[in-house]
């Protein structure tokens, strides 16, 4: 319904008038079921809602909220959602099951993961591994500040996921050493795979197996220290990072002198950068923090934070050993490059609230002689 919707939706011109709204197209999707038999088969109140959801797409895309709505595809964008009188016929067989109706399916026996919330709405997805998932949609309350005024700064890394001002080190938990030898090996065998052969389709159900599994230990590493930092910190700070323009592909470069033929962009070193900051879960983490402790999180511009001295302000590359030590040419201070990151991140409101100019980069040639600011 979804694709149907959107197609008519981007075929849709001026000389036509306005384009259908959700009450027309109600009244589309009736003549269509009497209309076809393979469609009728299917939930109408299910078919309706992928229309409301099309249409409430469609105005946040229009108010410059969210991005334009594109086509679900099979095997990614599996699933429905259930709003209504119907969303709360749910029963508790034991601690650990309960059943739920699904219209045209019938009563379906689900593995409580939580708590079930007095939720007026559901959504049934499936993942790539083939994992069927049911979630009750609730907002749940912000975690409260625990009112001792402390302040934390997070720097986000490749190497160390999360580096704390207080000294604190996280690394986000990903594959094991051999389950990516194993995922290499599959990745290989797909290649080798005829397209559309049953062999491809069952290496690609085991490369989806491990992705999930991946997926999963970062989603619980970052609920797991969201919900920490929201409980000891009054006050979080964080880098201000456009994390989706900072994982994009590196643009193609025409060779002037070659008409049809590139340059070489380092395309490959981009890609594997950006595997990096995917795999640590930067914009995940903040996305979170905003939701358990909202109105506490604060975002710093990440200019100079990494290059700065902590201790005497002095800014300049050659603080920056490598990308574990930090030793500042100026007092000699030395720290974890990371941390001394975050204690920058950590006083960042308070360096702008005494209206004290943005450190400069001193000559590359002279680091000896720059005065600290």
């Amino acid at each position: 319904m979804w694709n149907l919707v959107l197609e008519q939706w981007s075929m849709w011109t001026r000389d036509k008038g306005p384009t259908p709204g959700f009450a027309e197209q109600c009244r589309q999707l009736t003549e269509a079921r009497a209309a076809f038999d393979w469609l009728r088969t299917g939930s109408q109140t299910v078919q309706q809602q992928a229309l409301r959801d099309f249409n409430e797409a469609v105005k946040h895309f229009h108010t410059g909220t969210h991005r334009r709505p594109t086509w679900r595809k099979e095997g990614l964008h599996e699933g429905f959602r259930i709003v209504g009188p119907q969303a709360r016929r749910v029963e508790q067989l034991n601690r650990k099951w309960a059943r739920v109706l699904v219209p045209k399916v019938g009563w379906v026996k689900f593995r409580q993961s939580r708590a079930i919330p007095d939720a007026k709405s559901y959504r049934v997805t499936r993942d790539r591994a083939g994992r069927w998932h049911l979630a009750f949609a609730v907002i749940p309350p912000p975690i409260p500040a625990p009112g001792t005024g402390e302040v934390v700064g997070v720097d986000r890394g490749v190497t160390v996921s999360a580096a704390l001002s207080t000294g604190e080190m996280l690394t986000c938990p990903g594959l094991s050493d051999r389950e990516q030898v194993r995922l290499k090996h599959l990745q290989r065998r797909l290649v080798r795979c005829r397209h559309g052969s049953n062999r491809r389709r069952r290496v690609k159900a085991a490369i989806a197996k491990l992705s999930v599994r991946a997926a999963d230990r970062r989603k619980d590493w970052v609920e797991k220290t969201s919900t920490d930092l929201a409980r000891r910190f009054d006050i979080i700070r964080v880098e201000d990072l456009r994390v989706a323009q900072m994982t994009r592909r590196p643009r193609p470069k025409p060779d002037p002198k070659r008409p049809g033929r590139y340059l070489p962009n380092r395309r490959r070193a981009k890609a594997g950068l950006n595997r990096g900051i995917l795999a640590n879960g930067w914009g995940l983490l903040v996305r979170r923090l905003e939701h358990k402790a909202a109105g506490r999180v604060e975002k710093i511009n990440a200019a100079y934070t990494s290059l700065t001295c902590s201790v005497c302000r002095h800014c300049t590359p050659e603080n920056r050993e490598n990308q574990a030590v930090f030793r500042c040419a100026a007092c000699g201070h030395q720290a974890n490059a990371d941390v001394n990151a975050a204690v920058n991140i950590a006083a960042g409101r308070a360096v702008s609230a005494r209206r004290e100019t943005p450190p400069r980069v001193s000559p590359k040639r002279e680091p000896q002689h720059a005065t600290s600011a």
